[in-house]
C-alpha cells in the first residue's frame, strides 16, 4: 500500500482557519435555508391506496412504480413541469436518483424511489426547528487533520452497496479506488465513491456515535492529480442529511471505511428530537 505522511507543514494558519469558516458558514446557509435539511417535518411512505398526508392537500398513491396524486386546482399543487394539477398526475421518480420537485404553497414536497419504495418528504419554511436551528457544532479547525494521501484506481468503476439509517434499504455507489494516506502516524485507507458533486469517503472513526454521527460522515476530496496525489482536509468532514434530521434515509460507511484513529475534527452531531 502507498501512503504519504500527514500535511500539517507549510499552511498558513490565519487563512486556513478563514478558509474553513467560510466554508462552515456555507454549510450551515445551505441546510437553514427555507428548503434546506433543517426544514423537512415529515416523511410519509406510499401505499396503493389513495391516502391524504397531513398537512399537505391531495391524496397520494404508490401505483406500479409511480406516484400518484389526485387534486383539484383549488388544492394548488405544481407539478415539476410547472403546471398546476387538476385531476389526476402520474408521476415516475428514478430509482435511487434525485427526487422530483412539487409545490404546495410554501411547501417543497420530494418525490422519490428508494430501494423500491415511493416516498414524499416535506420541507417547510415555517419549521419550527428552522427558527431555532443554532448551526452545526463543529471541531476547531486544526491543520494536524489534513493528510495528503494517493488514490489507487480500480481497472473499472465496481458498484458497492451499503446499507441505509432505515432497516431495509440499500445504496449504490460509484467506487472508483482507495485512497491511502497517513493520519495520526497511522496509515489509513478508504474507499473512494465518486458521483455528479465528485470524488469522496464515507467514513466511520471512534468518535461515531460519541460525537460524530453514528452512521457516516461524508468527506469531499481536493482534486486528484494526475499521479493520484489527492488531499483529505479532515476539517471538512461533513455530516449527511441524516445527521440533521430525521426524516432522512442516508447510507452507512461501508465496514471497511473505518478508521482506527478517532478524527476530531470536522462536523459533530446535530441531535435532533424522534
Amino acid at each position: 500500500m502507498t501512503t504519504t505522511t500527514d500535511r500539517a507543514t507549510d499552511i498558513d494558519p490565519a487563512a486556513f482557519v478563514a478558509a474553513w469558516e467560510a466554508w462552515h458558514a456555507a454549510r450551515e446557509a445551505m441546510v437553514s435555508a427555507p428548503h434546506g435539511w433543517v426544514a423537512i417535518t415529515a416523511l410519509h411512505w406510499l401505499d396503493q391506496g389513495p391516502a391524504t398526508l397531513e398537512g399537505v392537500p391531495g391524496r397520494w398513491s404508490s401505483v406500479d412504480g409511480t406516484v400518484r396524486i389526485e387534486a383539484e386546482a383549488a388544492d394548488g399543487i405544481t407539478l415539476p413541469d410547472g403546471s398546476t394539477l387538476d385531476g389526476v398526475a402520474d408521476l415516475a421518480p428514478v430509482e435511487g436518483a434525485c427526487w422530483l420537485s412539487v409545490r404546495a404553497g410554501d411547501l417543497l414536497l420530494e418525490v422519490a424511489r428508494r430501494t423500491g419504495h415511493d416516498i414524499v418528504r416535506v420541507r417547510d419554511p415555517k419549521a419550527p426547528q428552522l427558527a431555532d436551528f443554532a448551526g452545526i457544532p463543529a471541531f476547531a479547525p486544526d491543520p494536524k487533520w489534513v493528510a495528503e494521501g494517493r488514490l489507487e484506481r480500480f481497472d473499472a468503476p465496481q458498484t458497492v452497496i451499503t446499507g441505509a439509517v432505515v432497516d431495509g434499504l440499500e445504496h449504490h455507489h460509484r467506487a472508483i479506488g482507495t485512497v491511502s494516506f497517513t493520519l495520526g502516524g497511522i496509515e489509513q485507507a478508504l474507499v473512494v465513491f465518486e458521483d455528479g458533486s465528485g470524488a469522496k469517503v464515507l467514513f466511520r472513526d471512534a468518535t461515531s456515535g460519541v460525537t460524530s454521527y453514528p452512521g457516516a460522515r461524508e468527506l469531499v476530496l481536493g482534486p486528484v492529480a494526475v499521479d493520484g496525489t489527492v488531499t483529505l482536509d479532515f476539517n471538512r468532514a461533513a455530516n449527511l442529511p441524516c445527521g440533521l434530521t430525521q426524516f432522512a434515509v442516508c447510507p452507512v460507511a461501508p465496514a471497511e471505511n473505518t478508521l482506527t484513529v478517532a478524527v476530531e475534527a470536522g462536523e459533530k452531531w446535530v441531535r435532533t428530537s424522534r
